[in-house]
């Protein structure tokens, strides 16, 4: 008996196998390196901290507080928009906050859509962008991206072959898995489609602050008429390195802003008022302790990439994100991800995520997370190499 069907429509989940592994060799008291999942390291900055502190001190901030954001929150996050990207937006209207983009962004689905919904979503990419519109019961088209792939021809391609026509375009740059990047001419191209094909756009920038090499990635709402179509994310966890506080926000079109606060209403209460508060701190605050994360993180891609060239990997530098896509070894290829991620594991003691678990189109890839030290790092490189040196590989270098 189907009991579960929204449950049933929901893939095995890819990574498990590489992380049961992994708690197997750890079990058996084996050193691992695990670059795996996108958890960063490094502490939240102390006046962040300090303020959740004296916040939490104060009874009057453990009541039920507001789904949508205080008051204060939500002004922020309009001053830090137009701070950064000289964009305008009403705290009262085109902005909420959330538990982190990913509850955010599965919430919104849920609200915009239904069964027989089309979704675009882009292959590889981060899960949810795609399995958000599962559990809401839509059905997903995958738009190819990567080496080789002209997206708007590929997007054109799609929206020819798909009837029902598209309901929503799901993005996400700097993009996680691939670190592909955008201009602000890619998203004008966006909005303009949406507004031919009647398309809502919802863009993740997640990663919009953990940029590389003078790079500066635009916002989606920096597009002329962006607001009109669709809405970004942004998380928190990252250039703040406040993953485990669960914050984030959503702004942009009204309608949608609207859609996402009526449906969290009745699924929670908000975000623990100190949070929120700690977390309005941080937005209107100094970016020192931004650009301090962002360093460190750049240190750990040179590392890598110096490492994986030195093994005889030959993997592009990313300008962004806190991950490097590194294309699997031809001699390693047939294996397809999951299978060579295992032997990164067994032979080299070194845990990566799978290509596969981001979409079809991944599974010639692995993705490192920047979420160990240049020491530990390092030493991951010399495990690759001996193993690819064991292999009798002949990407390794002596």
């Amino acid at each position: 008996m189907n009991e579960f069907p929204r449950i049933d429509r929901l893939p095995p989940y890819v990574f498990a196998v590489v992380n049961d592994l992994k708690m197997e060799l750890r079990h058996q008291n084996i050193d691992v390196i695990d670059m795996g999942m996108g958890n960063p390291d490094l502490p939240t900055p102390d006046h962040i901290v300090d303020k959740l502190t004296e916040a939490a001190q104060k009874g009057v901030n453990h009541r039920y507080s507001a789904s949508k954001g205080i008051p204060n929150l939500r002004k922020a996050i309009c001053d830090w928009y137009q701070r950064k990207y000289n964009v305008y937006l009403d705290p009262e209207t085109e902005a909420i906050a959330t538990m982190g983009a990913k509850e955010g962004l599965a919430h919104l689905a849920l609200a915009m859509l239904s069964p027989g919904d089309v979704v675009f979503a882009p292959d590889p990419t981060y899960p949810i962008h795609t399995y958000a519109a599962i559990i809401a019961g839509a059905d997903v088209r995958r738009i190819p991206i990567g080496k080789g792939r002209d997206f708007f021809e590929d997007l054109t391609t799609a929206t020819k072959q798909t009837w029902p026509q598209p309901k929503v375009l799901m993005l996400s740059y700097p993009h996680n898995p691939t670190t592909e990047l955008a201009t602000p001419e890619f998203f004008q191209k966006v909005v303009d489609w949406a507004k031919k094909h009647n398309v809502y756009v919802i863009h993740d920038m997640a990663y919009a602050d953990l940029t590389f090499d003078g790079y500066v990635p635009p916002s989606f709402l920096q597009a002329e008429g962006a607001k009109d179509v669709g809405v970004e994310f942004y998380s928190m966890s990252k250039s703040y390195s406040m993953a485990g506080w669960r914050v984030g926000f959503c702004a942009g079109n009204k309608k949608l802003v609207h859609a996402l606060t009526r449906i969290k209403s009745y699924l929670d209460y908000g975000i623990f008022q100190p949070i929120q508060i700690a977390a309005t701190v941080a937005l209107n605050g100094p970016d020192d302790c931004v650009h301090e994360i962002v360093e460190v993180y750049q240190k750990r891609r040179d590392a890598l990439i110096d490492g994986l060239q030195r093994a005889g990997w030959d993997v592009p530098s990313p300008k962004a994100t806190m991950f490097v896509w590194a294309e699997i070894p031809e001699p390693f290829k047939k294996l397809g991800s999951v299978e060579f991620a295992k032997k990164l594991l067994l032979e080299a003691k070194v845990a990566v995520s799978p290509g596969l678990g981001f979409g079809h189109f991944g599974d010639d890839y692995v993705r490192f997370s920047l979420i160990e030290n240049e020491h530990r790092i390092n030493q991951a490189c010399r495990g690759i190499k001996k193993f690819f040196q064991k292999e009798g590989c002949t990407c390794a270098k002596e």
